[in-house]
């Protein structure tokens, strides 16, 4: 019985045989992960129906040989792609696929100059991402675990807030708690800020102090077993008052119409595109300076981007996530934020915690 990762470097084979190419260079780790199971963090992967063949150096040989079942092992002689230039040079392979987002001008040089003029680099943007989309039944329990954890994760942040206490303190319990319950770590540097820089959508912690009547955005999530969770709530430090509660309600039924409006087929940016009309009934869309989610899965940020404009349609096994947001400079910002899985027959909510406002 074939392994799952066998299976996923068959349906890159055939992907490969529709584009004429004769193999795929690959230098994402967390795509030569899905392909092999190597977790190791130098080297690069060639796929062809020749096989698959892993180089990398000396340090990662064991690994490679227990981690990557029915996979060539070859150890670098040189620089790793001096190295790849004269295997392939040898491969009888003459039209190689590269994704140049992952390949910088340096590295190409060096496999041009060690691996001779008769190899063809075609152009492959995405190959392996495009399958990464759509989870299998493995990936999608794997998710809702992260999911679990970080629902769990975001229970005991809560608890944490006060006024007095440093945004970084709570950064730094909630990462320990991360590991402390199982995960390999952060999807992403966690996120808490308050008052006025609860307005900046990725801030980062500070020595700020939590004050009385402030809104606070939590936005965090873990990695386990290899995959991400992502998820936001904002809490406000005492009793809100009328403007941001109303502010909250409008983010609120933002992401409700985007969660209803994301289904199979339907395009991702008419998802976001549902988000935004809510707020532009509410006059806030002017306050809303990101796209509506992303894709989630062995990376925090993978495709399909759920953006303004983005014509692709979801499928079963995309995950997203959906996450308005409303930012209003010197006072404060509010997000909310889930990890929703598109099924044949519907949408799953994976993130459970209430998305109610919280006041503290």
């Amino acid at each position: 019985m074939k392994t799952r990762f066998q299976v996923r470097r068959r349906a890159l084979t055939a992907l490969l045989a529709e584009s004429k190419l004769d193999a795929l260079l690959i230098t994402s780790p967390a795509n030569w992960y899905y392909l092999t199971g190597f977790t190791g963090e130098a080297g690069a992967l060639l796929v062809s129906k020749k096989g698959a063949t892993l180089v990398t150096d000396g340090r990662f040989m064991v690994q490679g040989r227990e981690e990557a079942s029915q996979v060539r092992i070859l150890q670098q002689k040189h620089s790793l792609f001096e190295s790849l230039g004269h295997f392939l040079k040898k491969s009888g392979h003459r039209k190689l696929g590269f994704d140049p987002a992952q390949l910088t001008v340096a590295q190409m040089r060096a496999l041009r100059k060690s691996g001779g003029s008769k190899l063809r680099w075609i152009p492959a943007s995405g190959v392996v991402e495009s399958l990464r989309m759509r989870k299998d039944a493995s990936e999608l329990s794997q998710m809702r675990k992260a999911a679990a954890l970080a629902d769990e994760i975001m229970e005991f942040a809560i608890r944490l807030l006060k006024p007095g206490v440093q945004e970084s303190k709570v950064a730094a319990e909630v990462e320990y708690q991360m590991r402390k319950r199982g995960a390999s770590g952060p999807s992403f540097e966690t996120i808490v800020a308050s008052g006025e820089r609860s307005a900046l959508p990725h801030a980062r912690p500070t020595t700020k102090r939590l004050g009385k009547n402030e809104l606070v955005v939590l936005d965090l999530g873990v990695i386990l077993g290899h995959y991400c969770s992502d998820m936001t709530r904002t809490v406000f430090v005492g009793r809100a008052p009328k403007r941001i509660r109303g502010w909250y309600e409008a983010v609120l039924e933002a992401q409700t119409a985007a969660t209803a409006a994301a289904k199979q087929g339907a395009a991702c940016g008419d998802v976001d595109a549902a988000a935004r009309r809510v707020l532009t009934s509410h006059k806030l869309d002017r306050f809303f300076v990101h796209s509506t989610g992303h894709g989630l899965g062995l990376e925090v940020h993978e495709d399909p981007r759920v953006a303004r404009g983005q014509k692709k349609p979801l499928e079963p096994g995309n995950v997203i996530t959906i996450e308005p947001g409303v930012y209003v400079e010197g006072i404060g910002g509010i997000r909310i934020e889930d990890d929703v899985a598109i099924h044949a027959g519907g949408t799953e909510v994976l993130t459970r915690v209430p998305r109610d406002l919280i006041e503290i």
